[in-house]
């Protein structure tokens, strides 16, 4: 992972005192030692939210991407230390780049986006754990709202490492050529923890959409990367390998390696999720967030053959991926 090229940059001075708006902010004691790290861009409808939750951590590190909204306002708000990150492709991206420079001062770190929040019982056990000196790192199950509406089934609960000890936890580098299209955070690529890791009982609230335009946007980007990851059909030796009985990770992983090229792979995905996972007993949002999923793996799909033709009738260029698709087939 450490031989990819770092081409992301600091895009200004790293901004450590918070800006008032409004009424003072009081600085809450300190309940929680450890750092948070939430990476925004144009988040000010979810982000007062989060940050609410957070009150008492020992600091919270936004990571902007030039926000044109209030994002960078209400991160100081609420006491918020704001960097500002630009994105010019390659690697590392957005939350590795932050594990890179940040000057974390606790002993613990938790990624969070800005549209999650912790819950009391959440905290609690947060609390607890981080004196725990066996483990290393933690996965986080996400509590997923979409469309105003708690998900149960359809496979729409899943882990995630987001919780680790500062030094400990990476981001696997899934490809070296990325580009500004492909959204300038990790996307798909997982925390790899140095370690022993365990699981949190309690769960983080995710609401995953904001309005659905904004999240066909984000997963356009999502499909534009994993068309990248799938053509160039190799991946550094520090990833996460598939693996049927390992980690959801894994699973996932393998699931998608050895069932993605089979033709009609994305209406089996709605299938399997929308009914032998029960998507509809979420009624209508469960409906959507099901096809959306089977949705975004053909655009994969498309886009991977669209590539292929577009090789195929011109020379290769340096620059271009060298796509070992041979069949794509829906």
């Amino acid at each position: 992972m450490h031989n990819c090229a770092a081409s992301a940059s600091l895009f200004s001075e790293t901004e450590l005192r918070a800006s008032n708006v409004g009424e003072p902010y009081s600085v809450p004691a300190i309940t929680l030692p450890i750092s948070i790290i939430i990476p925004t861009r144009n988040e000010s409808r979810n982000l007062p939210r989060c940050l609410e939750s957070v009150r008492g951590a020992g600091e919270v590190y936004v990571v902007d991407s030039e926000s044109v909204d209030d994002t960078v306002e209400i991160a100081r708000s609420f006491g918020a230390q704001v960097v500002q990150f630009q994105y010019r492709g390659g690697w590392p991206k957005k939350r590795q780049w932050a594990l890179d420079h940040l000057p974390l001062k606790y002993q613990w770190v938790l990624l969070l986006d800005a549209d999650e929040s912790l819950t009391p019982a959440f905290i609690n056990e947060l609390q607890r754990v981080i004196r725990n000196p066996d483990l290393d790192g933690y996965y986080v199950r996400l509590e997923l709202f979409f469309l105003g509406r708690g998900l149960r089934h359809g496979g729409a609960s899943f882990y995630k490492l987001a919780l680790f000890r500062r030094g400990k936890g990476r981001f696997e580098c899934r490809s070296r050529e990325q580009d500004i299209s492909m959204c300038d955070m990790e996307v798909h690529e997982h925390v790899i923890v140095d370690g022993a890791t365990g699981r949190l009982h309690s769960t983080i609230v995710h609401r995953n959409v904001d309005t659905l335009a904004r999240y066909i946007q984000k997963h356009n980007e999502y499909s534009n990367w994993e068309m990248r990851v799938r053509g160039e059909g190799s991946e550094s030796q520090d990833t996460i390998k598939p693996a049927l009985f390992g980690s959801q990770a894994q699973r996932r992983r393998w699931l998608r390696k050895h069932f993605f090229h089979l033709p009609g792979s994305s209406l089996a995905l709605f299938l399997y999720r929308y009914f032998l996972r029960l998507g509809f007993l979420d009624g209508v949002p469960g409906l959507i967030y099901c096809a959306f999923q089977a949705i975004q793996f053909f655009h994969v799909k498309a886009k991977l053959y669209e590539a292929r033709i577009a090789a195929a009738e011109k020379p290769p260029l340096n620059e271009l991926p060298t796509f070992e698709v041979s069949d794509v087939r829906y």
